[in-house]
């Protein structure tokens, strides 16, 4: 089965970055693919990150989940919709959910992840500081959902550096990871490889990675290099730039029979 990561660089314009995602998700499924996933923040990338809150929605309402709705039916193509923003629990706050809903073919949400890990990071070498926090609610539940090419662990970003949090996927069912990302360049190039292929191999899954590249309205630079890599870590089809669909074919039994033949999770001792 074919699956795509969609890299882009969105910025402040909501209907911009909804065309644009439109424009790759066609371009996906005149591709063969069964399923797409969208980078973090594919809706928006604005100047200043409260600003996220000014078109936060309730789960299942809103423009922004209309549009994701119809495009999955239009393109015939399960999406898992990177991150926009869910109002919080903090009513008439200026702090958002970053929220991954998914939709099937037909355009009916079948799952919805908040994002549990934030970013709170001082990068004191590189002079550059990032409080997720101060504009976001931490979810608190992992997620996974049934789809064509398997059972997804549905991830976000920063959620990649924490292996627990894969293992607890891995025993909910998951075979294929999904981590829609907007690595900062800086980190990107540290360790964006090594911590998704480290992630395919320990838990023997498919890991689907869409990223933002270049520069943002507020400065930030992200990395790119979406990516698809295999159970065994190996990279399947990568992109370093440019608004994109990076594309695959991927064997579902895959991760079921490497388990069978390396049985690395069942023999586990520590839990």
């Amino acid at each position: 089965m074919r699956v795509a990561a969609i890299q882009m660089n969105s910025g402040r314009d909501v209907r911009a970055n909804l065309e644009l995602a439109d424009r790759l998700l066609a371009e996906a499924a005149a591709d063969g693919c069964v399923l797409a996933a969208l980078p973090e923040n594919f809706t928006l990338m604005p100047e200043r990150a409260r600003d996220k809150a000014l078109h936060a929605e309730e789960p299942g309402q809103g423009p922004i989940q209309a549009f994701l709705s119809a495009a999955a039916a239009k393109h015939c193509l399960w999406i898992v919709c990177g991150s926009m923003p869910l109002v919080s629990p903090e009513i008439g706050a200026e702090r958002v959910y970053g929220a991954c809903p998914v939709y099937d073919a037909a355009g009916k949400a079948q799952a919805l992840y908040r994002k549990i890990h934030l970013f709170d990071v001082d990068l004191v070498d590189e002079q550059e500081s990032y409080r997720e926090s101060n504009s976001m609610y931490p979810g608190d539940e992992v997620v996974t959902v049934a789809t064509p090419i398997g059972r997804i662990g549905l991830t976000i970003c920063y959620d990649l550096r924490f292996p627990e949090m894969f293992r607890q996927l891995v025993d909910a069912g998951a075979t294929v990871f999904t981590v829609p990302a907007a690595f900062t360049a800086t980190t990107g190039k540290a360790h964006w490889h090594t911590l998704l292929r480290a992630r395919a191999i320990e838990n023997l899954a498919y890991v689907i990675a869409p990223g933002q590249y270049g520069l943002h309205p507020d400065d930030r630079s992200t990395f790119g290099h979406s990516l698809i890599c295999d159970p065994w870590g190996r990279v399947l089809a990568e992109q370093a730039e440019g608004n994109c669909v990076v594309a695959a074919d991927i064997d579902p039994e895959m991760p079921t029979r490497l388990r069978s033949e390396f049985p690395a999770l069942a023999n586990r001792r520590l839990t």
